[in-house]
Protein backbone atom coordinates (compact mmCIF):
# COMPACT_ATOMS: atom_id res chain seq x y z
CA UNK A 1 0.00 0.00 0.00
CA UNK A 2 1.65 3.38 -0.73
CA UNK A 3 2.33 5.76 1.83
CA UNK A 4 -0.23 8.95 1.12
CA UNK A 5 -2.80 5.82 1.12
CA UNK A 6 -1.65 4.86 4.06
CA UNK A 7 -1.58 8.38 5.74
CA UNK A 8 -4.96 9.15 4.44
CA UNK A 9 -6.50 5.78 6.05
CA UNK A 10 -4.68 6.86 9.16
CA UNK A 11 -6.29 10.33 8.72
CA UNK A 12 -10.03 8.76 8.73
CA UNK A 13 -9.39 6.63 11.38
CA UNK A 14 -8.45 9.09 13.57
CA UNK A 15 -11.15 12.04 12.33
CA UNK A 16 -13.68 9.64 13.06
CA UNK A 17 -12.23 9.28 16.85
CA UNK A 18 -12.12 13.04 17.13
CA UNK A 19 -16.22 12.96 16.32
CA UNK A 20 -17.09 10.65 18.81
CA UNK A 21 -14.69 12.83 21.76
CA UNK A 22 -16.18 16.06 20.46
CA UNK A 23 -20.08 14.42 20.23
CA UNK A 24 -20.14 12.43 22.79
CA UNK A 25 -23.29 13.60 24.47
CA UNK A 26 -25.17 13.38 21.29
CA UNK A 27 -27.03 10.68 19.63
CA UNK A 28 -23.88 10.01 16.87
CA UNK A 29 -25.23 8.87 13.62
CA UNK A 30 -22.89 6.39 11.75
CA UNK A 31 -24.12 6.66 8.25
CA UNK A 32 -24.12 10.63 9.11
CA UNK A 33 -20.77 10.22 10.04
CA UNK A 34 -20.05 8.40 6.98
CA UNK A 35 -21.36 10.80 4.75
CA UNK A 36 -19.31 13.78 6.43
CA UNK A 37 -16.33 11.64 5.78
CA UNK A 38 -17.39 10.72 2.30
CA UNK A 39 -16.85 7.26 2.54
CA UNK A 40 -18.66 4.12 2.61
CA UNK A 41 -19.89 3.29 6.30
CA UNK A 42 -18.43 0.13 5.71
CA UNK A 43 -15.17 1.28 4.78
CA UNK A 44 -14.95 3.73 7.50
CA UNK A 45 -15.65 0.46 10.18
CA UNK A 46 -12.33 -1.50 8.71
CA UNK A 47 -10.28 1.78 8.73
CA UNK A 48 -11.49 2.66 12.32
CA UNK A 49 -11.10 -1.00 13.52
CA UNK A 50 -7.44 -1.64 11.55
CA UNK A 51 -6.48 1.49 13.66
CA UNK A 52 -7.55 1.53 16.94
CA UNK A 53 -8.38 -2.23 17.07
CA UNK A 54 -12.26 -2.49 18.48
CA UNK A 55 -15.53 -1.00 15.99
CA UNK A 56 -16.93 2.37 16.38
CA UNK A 57 -19.48 1.31 18.73
CA UNK A 58 -17.98 -0.48 21.51
CA UNK A 59 -15.69 2.91 21.47
CA UNK A 60 -18.54 4.78 21.85
CA UNK A 61 -19.58 2.82 24.70
CA UNK A 62 -16.58 2.75 26.11
CA UNK A 63 -16.10 6.23 26.14
CA UNK A 64 -19.58 7.34 27.12
CA UNK A 65 -18.95 5.24 30.48
CA UNK A 66 -15.52 6.47 31.31
CA UNK A 67 -16.70 10.32 30.84
CA UNK A 68 -19.60 9.63 32.94
CA UNK A 69 -18.37 7.72 35.63
CA UNK A 70 -15.89 10.77 35.98
CA UNK A 71 -19.05 12.97 35.73
CA UNK A 72 -20.59 11.03 38.38
CA UNK A 73 -18.20 11.75 40.97
CA UNK A 74 -17.47 15.70 40.02
CA UNK A 75 -20.87 16.87 39.04
CA UNK A 76 -22.72 16.66 42.69
CA UNK A 77 -25.58 18.74 41.54
CA UNK A 78 -26.76 16.06 38.49
CA UNK A 79 -28.46 13.88 38.58
CA UNK A 80 -28.19 10.73 37.22
CA UNK A 81 -30.70 11.01 34.42
CA UNK A 82 -28.65 14.40 33.76
CA UNK A 83 -25.25 12.98 33.41
CA UNK A 84 -26.96 10.14 31.66
CA UNK A 85 -28.27 12.31 29.21
CA UNK A 86 -25.09 14.46 29.08
CA UNK A 87 -23.16 11.19 27.87
CA UNK A 88 -25.57 10.45 25.12
CA UNK A 89 -27.90 8.02 26.74
CA UNK A 90 -31.37 8.60 26.39
CA UNK A 91 -32.64 6.88 29.50
CA UNK A 92 -31.42 6.30 32.71
CA UNK A 93 -32.06 2.47 32.29
CA UNK A 94 -30.08 1.60 29.84
CA UNK A 95 -27.57 4.00 31.10
CA UNK A 96 -27.50 1.98 34.80
CA UNK A 97 -27.55 -1.66 32.74
CA UNK A 98 -24.11 -0.81 30.80
CA UNK A 99 -22.56 0.88 33.45
CA UNK A 100 -22.94 -2.20 35.63
CA UNK A 101 -21.71 -4.61 33.16
CA UNK A 102 -17.98 -2.36 32.68
CA UNK A 103 -17.82 -1.62 36.41
CA UNK A 104 -19.78 -4.17 38.41
CA UNK A 105 -21.54 -1.85 40.34
CA UNK A 106 -24.44 1.05 39.83
CA UNK A 107 -23.88 4.24 39.05
CA UNK A 108 -25.36 5.21 42.68
CA UNK A 109 -22.71 2.47 44.26
CA UNK A 110 -19.92 4.31 42.36
CA UNK A 111 -21.06 7.59 43.14
CA UNK A 112 -21.18 6.95 47.08
CA UNK A 113 -17.87 5.64 47.52
CA UNK A 114 -17.46 2.57 45.72
CA UNK A 115 -15.09 4.23 43.25
CA UNK A 116 -12.35 4.24 45.07
CA UNK A 117 -10.87 0.23 44.62
CA UNK A 118 -11.39 1.03 41.16
CA UNK A 119 -9.24 4.02 41.11
CA UNK A 120 -6.63 2.69 43.28
CA UNK A 121 -6.26 -0.50 41.81
CA UNK A 122 -5.32 1.68 38.11
CA UNK A 123 -3.25 3.67 40.33
CA UNK A 124 -1.08 1.07 41.45
CA UNK A 125 -0.84 -0.35 37.85
CA UNK A 126 2.48 2.73 37.44
CA UNK A 127 4.92 2.16 39.94
CA UNK A 128 6.23 5.64 39.20
CA UNK A 129 3.02 6.91 40.02
CA UNK A 130 2.13 4.83 43.39
CA UNK A 131 5.60 5.64 44.39
CA UNK A 132 5.37 9.29 44.20
CA UNK A 133 5.78 11.90 47.32
CA UNK A 134 4.58 15.05 45.68
CA UNK A 135 1.95 16.63 47.52
CA UNK A 136 -0.91 19.03 46.15
CA UNK A 137 -2.61 20.44 48.75
CA UNK A 138 -1.61 23.26 48.79
CA UNK A 139 -1.87 23.92 44.85
CA UNK A 140 -4.32 26.35 44.28
CA UNK A 141 -5.60 27.07 40.95
CA UNK A 142 -6.26 30.27 38.30
CA UNK A 143 -9.81 30.27 36.69
CA UNK A 144 -9.26 31.28 33.12
CA UNK A 145 -11.00 31.49 29.82
CA UNK A 146 -9.72 29.50 27.00
CA UNK A 147 -9.84 29.83 23.46
CA UNK A 148 -9.90 27.82 20.58
CA UNK A 149 -6.80 26.14 19.78
CA UNK A 150 -6.15 24.22 16.27
CA UNK A 151 -3.35 21.53 16.57
CA UNK A 152 -1.37 19.16 14.28
CA UNK A 153 -0.99 16.00 16.46
CA UNK A 154 -0.66 12.08 17.00
CA UNK A 155 -2.38 9.65 18.92
CA UNK A 156 -1.15 7.59 21.45
CA UNK A 157 -2.86 4.19 22.96
CA UNK A 158 -1.58 4.10 26.41
CA UNK A 159 -0.26 6.07 29.32
CA UNK A 160 3.30 4.98 30.22
CA UNK A 161 6.60 6.10 29.16
CA UNK A 162 6.26 4.89 25.69
CA UNK A 163 4.47 8.65 24.83
CA UNK A 164 8.52 9.49 24.87
CA UNK A 165 8.55 7.80 21.00
CA UNK A 166 5.45 9.70 20.09
CA UNK A 167 6.44 13.51 21.22
CA UNK A 168 9.98 12.30 19.31
CA UNK A 169 8.54 11.82 15.88
CA UNK A 170 6.53 15.26 16.39
CA UNK A 171 9.94 16.68 17.47
CA UNK A 172 11.26 15.13 14.59
CA UNK A 173 8.26 16.87 12.45
CA UNK A 174 9.10 20.30 14.00
CA UNK A 175 12.73 20.22 12.56
CA UNK A 176 11.70 19.07 9.58
CA UNK A 177 9.19 21.41 8.59
CA UNK A 178 11.90 24.84 10.39
CA UNK A 179 9.12 25.15 12.97
CA UNK A 180 10.38 26.75 15.76
CA UNK A 181 7.68 28.90 17.37
CA UNK A 182 5.38 26.32 18.63
CA UNK A 183 3.79 25.30 22.08
CA UNK A 184 3.35 21.69 23.19
CA UNK A 185 0.66 20.32 24.53
CA UNK A 186 -1.03 16.50 25.88
CA UNK A 187 -4.41 16.27 25.55
CA UNK A 188 -6.33 13.92 27.96
CA UNK A 189 -9.12 12.74 26.31
CA UNK A 190 -9.16 10.19 28.73
CA UNK A 191 -9.06 10.35 32.74
CA UNK A 192 -5.85 7.63 33.15
CA UNK A 193 -7.29 7.41 37.06
CA UNK A 194 -10.68 6.09 35.88
CA UNK A 195 -9.64 4.45 32.48
CA UNK A 196 -6.70 1.74 32.74
CA UNK A 197 -3.51 3.33 31.57
CA UNK A 198 -3.04 0.57 28.93
CA UNK A 199 -6.89 1.58 27.24
CA UNK A 200 -6.10 5.65 27.27
CA UNK A 201 -6.13 7.70 24.35
CA UNK A 202 -3.15 10.45 24.96
CA UNK A 203 -2.50 12.84 22.60
CA UNK A 204 1.00 14.62 21.75
CA UNK A 205 -0.06 18.24 20.15
CA UNK A 206 1.81 21.22 18.96
CA UNK A 207 0.20 24.08 18.72
CA UNK A 208 1.50 26.38 15.72
CA UNK A 209 0.32 30.45 14.94
CA UNK A 210 0.33 29.61 10.97
CA UNK A 211 -0.89 26.45 9.16
CA UNK A 212 1.45 23.96 7.33
CA UNK A 213 0.73 23.24 4.32
CA UNK A 214 0.72 20.20 2.89
CA UNK A 215 1.64 18.55 6.31
CA UNK A 216 1.10 14.75 6.90
CA UNK A 217 0.05 15.22 10.42
CA UNK A 218 -4.02 15.69 11.16
CA UNK A 219 -5.37 18.43 12.41
CA UNK A 220 -8.19 19.07 15.32
CA UNK A 221 -9.76 21.68 17.24
CA UNK A 222 -9.06 22.12 21.39
CA UNK A 223 -12.55 23.78 22.39
CA UNK A 224 -12.35 27.17 24.17
CA UNK A 225 -14.26 27.25 27.41
CA UNK A 226 -13.36 28.11 31.05
CA UNK A 227 -10.72 26.16 32.94
CA UNK A 228 -8.96 25.83 36.08
CA UNK A 229 -5.24 26.31 35.17
CA UNK A 230 -2.72 24.69 37.64
CA UNK A 231 0.85 25.64 37.54
CA UNK A 232 3.32 23.40 38.94
CA UNK A 233 6.66 21.15 38.18
CA UNK A 234 7.44 17.77 39.06
CA UNK A 235 8.99 14.65 37.11
CA UNK A 236 7.20 11.09 35.35
CA UNK A 237 4.97 9.75 37.44
CA UNK A 238 3.77 12.86 39.09
CA UNK A 239 1.36 14.29 36.46
CA UNK A 240 -0.86 10.50 37.02
CA UNK A 241 -0.52 11.60 40.86
CA UNK A 242 -2.25 15.18 40.47
CA UNK A 243 -5.27 14.04 37.89
CA UNK A 244 -5.94 11.48 40.97
CA UNK A 245 -5.27 14.42 43.41
CA UNK A 246 -7.42 16.92 41.05
CA UNK A 247 -10.65 15.37 40.13
CA UNK A 248 -11.06 13.03 43.62
CA UNK A 249 -9.73 16.14 46.44
CA UNK A 250 -9.56 19.23 44.56
CA UNK A 251 -12.76 18.97 42.15
CA UNK A 252 -14.68 17.25 44.69
CA UNK A 253 -14.57 19.82 47.60
CA UNK A 254 -14.16 22.85 44.91
CA UNK A 255 -17.76 23.69 44.17
CA UNK A 256 -17.25 23.58 40.62
CA UNK A 257 -18.50 20.84 37.86
CA UNK A 258 -16.59 19.45 35.20
CA UNK A 259 -17.66 18.86 31.51
CA UNK A 260 -17.25 16.43 28.77
CA UNK A 261 -14.43 18.36 27.65
CA UNK A 262 -10.77 16.85 28.12
CA UNK A 263 -8.49 18.20 30.06
CA UNK A 264 -5.16 19.30 28.89
CA UNK A 265 -1.20 20.46 29.86
CA UNK A 266 0.60 23.07 27.92
CA UNK A 267 4.58 22.10 28.89
CA UNK A 268 7.09 24.54 29.21
CA UNK A 269 9.21 21.76 29.94
CA UNK A 270 8.36 18.21 28.70
CA UNK A 271 9.17 15.22 30.53
CA UNK A 272 8.76 12.86 27.90
CA UNK A 273 12.21 15.00 25.84
CA UNK A 274 14.22 15.05 28.54
CA UNK A 275 16.70 13.10 29.77
CA UNK A 276 16.16 13.63 34.15
CA UNK A 277 12.23 13.13 33.27
CA UNK A 278 10.96 16.31 35.07
CA UNK A 279 8.22 18.77 33.71
CA UNK A 280 7.13 22.38 34.04
CA UNK A 281 3.49 22.36 33.09
CA UNK A 282 0.21 24.36 33.29
CA UNK A 283 -2.86 21.84 33.61
CA UNK A 284 -6.12 22.94 32.17
CA UNK A 285 -9.51 21.69 34.15
CA UNK A 286 -12.76 22.77 32.44
CA UNK A 287 -15.16 23.56 34.63
CA UNK A 288 -18.49 24.89 35.08
CA UNK A 289 -20.48 26.45 38.19
CA UNK A 290 -24.34 26.95 38.35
Amino acid sequence: MKKDTIQKHKKIANDIMYYIYRHIDTDINIDELSHDLDTSRFHMQRLFKEEFGQNIYETIKSIRLQKASNLLLTNKNSTITDIAKMCGYSSQGAFIRVFKQKFHITPKQWRKGEYKKFTNDILTTSPTASSATIDFSNLTPKIVQMSTMRAYYIRHKGYNISIKQTWQKLQTWLLCNHIKEYKQLGLHHDNPTITPLSQCQYIACIIVDKEIKESTLPTLIIPSGVYAKFDFEGQYGDILKFMNWVYFSWLLNSGYETTTNPPYAIYEKNHFLEDDEKFIVSYYIPISYS
